[in-house]
């Protein structure tokens, strides 16, 4: 019986909040490092809840290219600058905060009125500017949730008075793992997973190791209990399993690309990863005024921010 440990090699907060932590996981058996790494990584990107900001409804307001009398940032500017907020607390169902301004200010995440269950991690966090004293009323909608979920294709009880946004549940930025080896005194080799987590400040890596685990554990449990499908349940019946990366519907926009690059990619109709994955490197240099510089850009956004690699 393996008996597995976990010991946190670094714990560190960066200055835009960002939470990171690096564990050692050993006693794995040789090429036990890149199976418990890769399950770890996808449970982690793509299983553990979040909660963030789903929609937003504006007093006045009917659509995201409106403006608002008195404040300097348009509809467009305010709905991206409220989706940096960071939430921190888990809802089984749609919660509602608000945010009431009548004097010229500068208006920060501080001075939304949350639902109990909530906190903001980045309470500075900047909303807006008012320049004039006319009342902005703003309601937010809250919701749990995992992954990313583009908002004309997740929310089904749309509103005409609230504005859908793309939803960033994901609060594990970035997960990276590397695997060593050791030998004993007998020449026996074992392996070390070293895995690193960043995650958006409301988990810490702590917690988000020990949630993805229980997720895993939970997820084999019914097959260790035997609990198995009745095949005769499954008969005229037909599944259509298909694997789905838990980017695939991420915009480009959360890639911060240069103007250029980000334009370019736009003509081409590449407005999500699973479109930019499409393309080979090589396919990628062949698009209008995007050249070499643009395509490294790109590469290299891929790999530091979301840990993909094009070949």
């Amino acid at each position: 019986m393996i008996n597995l440990s976990i010991k946190c090699l670094k714990s560190e907060k960066t200055e835009a909040g960002v939470l990171h932590g690096q564990f050692l996981i050993n006693n794995l058996r040789p090429g036990q490092g890149v199976t418990v790494g890769n399950l770890l990584r996808r449970v982690l990107l793509g299983d553990i809840e979040g909660t963030t900001i789903t929609a937003v409804r504006i007093a006045g307001v009917t659509h995201e290219f409106s403006t608002i009398e008195g404040v300097r940032e348009d509809v467009l500017e305010l709905l991206l600058n409220l989706k940096g907020i960071v939430v921190k607390g888990k809802l089984t169902e749609p919660q509602f905060g608000r945010l009431k301004i009548q004097e010229p200010t500068v208006l920060t995440a501080n001075l939304i009125e949350l639902p109990a269950k909530l906190e903001i991690i980045n309470p500075n966090h900047y909303i807006a500017t008012t320049s004039t004293s006319t009342l902005l009323e703003i309601e937010l909608k809250f919701e749990s949730g995992n992954g990313y979920h583009l908002a004309n294709q997740t929310f089904h009880d749309k509103s005409e008075d609230f504005l859908q946004m793309d939803a960033v549940f994901m609060p594990i930025q970035k997960v990276d793992f590397k695997i060593e080896s050791l030998y004993d005194s007998s020449n026996q080799r074992n392996e070390l997973l070293i895995l690193d987590i960043w995650t958006n400040g409301s988990l810490s890596p702590e917690e988000s190791i020990y949630e993805a685990s229980k997720l895993i554990v939970d997820l084999f449990s019914s097959i260790v209990k035997n609990e198995f499908i009745d095949e005769t349940n499954l008969k005229n019946k037909t599944f259509s399993l298909q694997l789905i990366d838990p980017y695939t519907n991420v915009a480009i926009e959360e890639l911060q690309l240069s103007v250029r690059a980000y334009n370019c990619l736009k003509r081409a109709q590449i407005n999500t990863i699973g479109d930019l994955l499409k393309y080979s490197p090589e396919k990628l240099q062949e698009l209008k005024n995007f050249g070499r510089k643009s395509a490294d850009e790109v590469f290299v956004t891929l790999k530091n921010k979301l840990g993909i690699i094009l070949k």
